[in-house]
């Protein structure tokens, strides 16, 4: 069992955004097809203890391309129609976190 489970997750990318983490994932099924689960993980505070609130996506290979599409689309319409020329600039030349991050203790297994 173990060794599917290796199997399963091919490659694995996280991306830190202030208090959010987003890690892309690919993963096989056991037919050996594969697809991208993209998670959103957030630390919620709550009475000195802390969890994790996570929201996925599973993204299926036959989708990719209609996905892509949708998202540039997308993001391109907030750059051309609803950002100002500043807060353009600002997204193109982003300022370095200033926050503490508790990132390190985030493991996605």
């Amino acid at each position: 069992m173990e060794e599917n489970n290796e199997k399963a997750e091919i490659f694995s990318q996280r991306v830190r955004a202030g208090k959010r983490t987003y890690f892309f994932d690919v993963k096989s099924t056991r037919s050996n097809d594969f697809y991208v689960t993209i998670t959103e993980s957030k630390r919620k505070f709550k009475d000195e203890t802390f969890s994790y609130e996570k929201h996925k996506i599973f993204l299926y290979k036959e989708d990719f391309a209609k996905f892509m599409e949708a998202l540039q689309g997308t993001i391109d319409h907030v750059k051309s129609e609803l950002l100002t020329e500043e807060a353009l600039a600002a997204l193109e030349n982003p300022v370095a976190e200033t926050e503490p991050s508790f990132d390190d203790e985030l493991k996605w297994e």
